[in-house]
């Protein structure tokens, strides 16, 4: 944000903490108390704990706020912030308002499956200022193997009577249809809908929020947003490196679950869905819903699969395979790569492929939404315009920009291929991006679903992908091996070019900031 001159930072934040709200139950009581359970992990320490510093120093929590941190672990606050404070970006002159936060802070050890446990917690919530009246929030920064006994003792013995209560659950939700609709049912037999935030941080993102205000606040796309212009649309995520030395949980779920099912789908849904009603949580959900339905299951005929192997011309890990890894079993068929393939069956999108891609271990960190509009009818210049573009990147380098066909520059009357070009380091240069977690953690304390997941959403991913991932599973369906730092396999760009994809590879963009 770029503070004004005549306002303080904590006025402008304050400001901000009421537009972002826009009157919901922000500020209804006095006193809100956040809960981080797992308080003692990686997530907490890296992400979590980051993130509420973030909102506190720049004056986005309620005044009253008050952290609770709760683990299995005998710690103290002075541990948690040694582990946690390399990741908090503080600036020298932030360390008085960097005590303030800790002095905020609590600590709590205590198992998961005890009740004992979670009633010595309640006491110590009930005993902060206004601490059996508060609101209060909790984080479940745990694996899923716990969320059961957690989340009934949370229900049983945790529950503040005076304000609101509600709760963040991380992915994955589960692993298949069966399992999710299990945690689900489970959750919701114990707290409200409107209580749970299923939290997929990619929602969080500039460039995926972005894209209902492209969509929906510009006349120019509306009319071509269809099949009858659109040839094929291909959501990207992309990583630079492999799973080093943490290949012991990635095997456990694979680049599927991982990144696909959740981070890619949910961006499709955003680019597929119909305008909602309004920007109301569940309006916006609804429509989510409809383009998931409108999504057949996931057949293996539409899938690459790939895992990669060293790179003799490579230096350090990259020299390394997926089964290089001490932490992946011997033999693992899980696969780091996937191309797939998706059609939404309405009116609007009926035969344009939707391209899923994802892997570890490629040429490049990137994730975008990419349109490619169909050939110009009657080209009369002998077939030397290429197709146009709609690029959303999403990161890193934050940009929209729309390949297009200009006249070559002089003495010439030939098209040349180059880009409008809307990049966010250039336009918006004294801008600071929120993290992914900040915005959607101040949703949670705003009482703003639009970016959590609900449980039919949910629901329909899982119908999507299971039969497919029950099948890779049971038949032992071996990836194709592709060399790290490679594009993946060539079949998934063969793939692409069979479902009406055209890669020319004469163009790139170039990020003006680095000029």
């Amino acid at each position: 944000m770029t503070l004004q001159r005549e306002l303080s930072r904590s006025q402008v934040c304050g400001m901000m903490r009421e537009e972002l709200c826009q009157g919901k139950d922000f500020l209804q009581s006095d006193t809100h108390i956040f809960i981080i359970m797992g308080a003692s992990g990686d997530l907490a320490k890296k992400k979590i704990y980051p993130t509420i510093w973030w909102l506190f120093r720049d004056g986005l929590l309620p005044d009253d706020t008050y952290v609770v941190g709760y683990a299995r672990s005998q710690l103290t606050v002075a541990d948690i912030r040694k582990q946690s404070q390399p990741y908090f970006k503080v600036e020298p002159d932030e360390q008085k308002k960097l005590e303030e936060f800790f002095a905020r802070n609590s600590y709590v050890s205590g198992t998961y499956d005890d009740s004992t446990s979670f009633r010595r917690l309640n006491a110590h919530l009930d005993a902060l200022h206004n601490g059996d009246k508060a609101n209060r929030l909790f984080y479940l920064a745990l694996p899923p193997s716990v969320y059961e006994h957690v989340t009934r003792n949370i229900k049983e013995c945790c529950m503040g009577h005076g304000g609101w209560n509600r709760i963040i659950v991380e992915k994955p939700f589960g692993k298949d249809l069966e399992s999710s609709n299990k945690l689900s049912n489970h959750i919701a037999s114990l707290f409200r809908e409107d209580q749970i935030y299923r939290i997929d941080h990619y929602l969080g993102k500039e460039m995926v929020q972005n894209l209902m205000v492209l969509r929906f606040g510009n006349r120019i796309f509306g009319p071509v947003w269809n099949r009858d212009n659109v040839a094929c649309i291909i959501l990207t995520f992309k990583e630079p490196f492999g799973t080093e030395g943490r290949g012991g949980y990635f095997d456990e779920f694979g680049i599927i679950r991982d990144v696909m099912q959740n981070h890619l789908l949910q961006m499709l849904c955003l680019v597929a869905m119909e305008k909602p009603a309004s920007t109301d949580s569940d309006d916006v959900r609804d429509e989510k819903v409809k383009v998931l339905k409108c999504i057949s299951e996931l057949q293996l005929g539409n899938v690459v699969l790939g895992q990669y192997v060293g790179n003799p011309d490579g230096v350090g890990e990259a020299r390394k395979s997926y089964l290089d890894d001490p932490t992946v079993p011997t033999g693992s068929n899980t696969a780091t790569f996937a191309t797939a393939v998706l059609y939404v069956d309405n009116e609007r999108w009926d035969g344009v492929p939707f391209v899923l891609r994802c892997g570890k271990a490629l040429n490049e960190r990137k994730a975008e939404v990419r349109l490619q509009f169909r050939d110009v009818p009657g080209d009369i210049f002998q077939r030397q315009c290429k197709r146009n573009e709609l690029v959303i990147r999403v990161q890193p380098n934050e940009a929209v920009y729309t390949k297009m066909m200009t006249k070559k520059p002089g003495m010439f009357f030939d098209p040349e291929e180059t880009e409008l070009d809307l990049t966010y380091g250039n336009r918006y240069k004294d801008v600071k991006l929120p993290d992914a977690y900040e915005r959607l953690i101040l949703d949670v304390f705003c009482g703003n679903q639009m970016h959590f997941v609900r449980s039919d959403e949910l629901r329909e991913a899982w119908r999507i992908f299971t039969p497919l991932l029950h099948k890779m599973e049971s038949e032992r369906i071996k990836p194709i091996p592709y060399c790290y730092g490679s594009r993946g396999p060539p079949a998934a760009d063969e793939l692409m070019k069979r479902v009406g994809f055209q890669y020319e590879g004469t163009y790139r963009w170039v990020n003006p900031h680095k000029l």
